[in-house]
């Protein structure tokens, strides 16, 4: 616009009245779009295929939200490079609402301290909503392995140093983390073996091509309920109440070895402040739902939600801290 033009004095009265409305107009738009959202299908992206911990979540979230929502919201796997992909498409995405993610531990504060270069910021990048449910990982071993609890599995490394493989679903993302943590405060020398992926790593570990794995406990769960693995240990405070004879590292002498995976939600950075807080209220309301929080137990999984968008923040910042020293004493990377 000519602004000089305008300052010449050559717009006459009715000009100048129609444009500042145009102006306050065009100004007050965001405002309301925001206050009338939704009103169209939210996509809800998972960075992570179908099958796993962020993906059961989701789905089972999703129809419930809609609900809530009054629209479709839609689950969409863009997996890849522990869903730093997925979590990367969603931080370049237009800030209304309308495309939010499902994102948990590796990708929001573990990936930022293993990957050398990573397209997002997470703290910079989006707007926290709030976290909706937790679990934590779990350590198996397969039947062979003469190993019936983390005691006897800590006492046969040490007997074997670097005789005794552990599985996770790929470099640098939480279940590799929790490893390293074993390995550290164990005080043992085991075989880290990353795979391409939850399902390739358990396909070895039932097969006893490795020993152990360490994953999200809902992916490993039928297994060691149907005895086909052996359950070692959670890495929690306390036992699940699916599997209550599970012991903790809590309790079996490894207290600071506590690897819990939450799940939130964010939007793209700048989302507007009544598209975030309507969408807090939706996700508390629904994940605290007596019967949300049985389909999750059934799966192993708990509700986790957070008071405010700024509580989820400052989540996030004490997570990025506590991760990042993991990961600079493990020295881990990310493929």
């Amino acid at each position: 616009m000519n602004w000089a033009f305008m300052c010449k004095g050559r717009l006459d009265g009715v000009t100048m009245v129609g444009l500042i409305f145009i102006l306050a107009v065009l100004g007050f738009t965001p405002v309301l779009h925001a206050q009338n959202y939704p009103s169209k299908p939210i996509r809800l992206v998972v960075g992570f295929p179908p099958g796993g911990s962020n993906d059961l979540v989701a789905r089972l979230l999703a129809p419930k939200l809609s609900e809530s929502l009054g629209v479709q919201v839609v689950v969409e796997n863009r997996a890849g490079a522990n869903a730093t992909i997925g979590t990367e498409y969603v931080s370049k995405a237009p800030a209304d609402g309308y495309v939010i993610t499902l994102g948990s531990t590796s990708a929001l504060v573990i990936s930022p301290h293993t990957y050398a270069k990573l397209g997002y910021d997470t703290l910079k990048d989006f707007s926290a909503i709030t976290t909706v449910a937790m679990t934590p990982e779990a350590l198996a071993v397969h039947p062979s392995l003469p190993a019936q609890d983390l005691k006897s599995l800590l006492a046969l490394a040490k007997k074997n140093p670097g005789a005794i493989d552990i599985a996770s679903s790929g470099n640098g993302g939480l279940p590799h983390l929790a490893i390293e943590l074993l390995k550290s405060m164990g005080k043992i020398n085991v075989q880290h073996i990353a795979f391409k992926g939850a399902g390739p790593a358990l396909t070895d570990l039932l097969g006893g091509h490795v020993q152990g794995m360490m994953i999200d406990f809902p992916v490993i769960y039928p297994h060691m309920k149907s005895g086909k693995l052996r359950g070692l240990a959670l890495t929690a405070e306390k036992r699940l109440a699916l599997m209550p004879l599970l012991p903790t590292t809590v309790e079996q002498g490894l207290p600071d070895l506590i690897a819990v995976n939450w799940f939130g939600v964010l939007a793209p950075a700048k989302t507007p402040a009544l598209v975030t807080s309507k969408l807090h209220g939706s996700l508390v309301k629904v994940a605290s739902h007596i019967e949300m929080k049985d389909k999750w137990m059934g799966l192993g999984i708990e509700t986790f939600t957070l008071d405010s968008p700024q509580v989820f923040t400052t989540f996030l910042q004490e997570e990025l801290i506590r991760w990042g020293k993991v990961a600079l004493a493990s020295g881990a990377k990310s493929d």
